[in-house]
């Protein structure tokens, strides 16, 4: 093969591989039967959430993923796959599982959360999850209840003496 396409692809693999390790959630999706006015469209909506869509070939994928050490995304290569990389998870896959509801077209197939590989139906379940500031605002209700019934209790003792 021509060095000139051996270092392209090699160039390829790298650019998946630096996006998997830049980003904290990466979900493989298929989009058969999608139209490219629809992908588009996702494409836009998930570039507001702070992420991106890139399509590679499988094997290229494949590749970065093994350099990674992250063989079990083999068996999800087959047919037309796109990747989607996030920052920040809530967000974007709130955004993917959304998108994948309404166009019966999108089958997301498995993904990696902090690292961690899921399995569609892992996934599905971590989009359902509150993002950062819902699960902020849970913590500090839950450390604030003791406090507030001291002071409750305080209060109600200082009004019957």
């Amino acid at each position: 093969m021509n060095q000139d396409v051996l270092k392209a692809k090699q160039d390829l693999i790298n650019e998946v591989c630096e996006d998997v390790k830049a980003s904290t959630t990466v979900v493989l999706f298929e989009y058969r039967g999608l139209s490219v006015s629809k992908l588009t469209e996702l494409r836009r909506s998930l570039l507001k959430s702070g992420s991106k869509v890139c399509v590679f070939k499988n094997t290229l994928t494949k590749k970065a993923f093994e350099s990674l050490n992250h063989n079990e995304f083999a068996d999800s290569l087959k047919g037309p796959n796109a990747i989607m990389f996030a920052k920040d998870f809530s967000d974007s896959l709130k955004v993917l599982t959304k998108f994948a509801k309404r166009n019966e077209e999108v089958q997301i197939k498995a993904g990696l959360v902090e690292g961690k590989y899921l399995e569609k139906d892992k996934v599905l379940e971590v989009s359902k999850l509150p993002d950062k500031n819902g699960l902020l605002s849970m913590i500090l209700s839950v450390l604030e209840a003791p406090i507030r019934n001291v002071a409750c209790a305080v209060k109600a003792v200082s009004e019957k003496q």
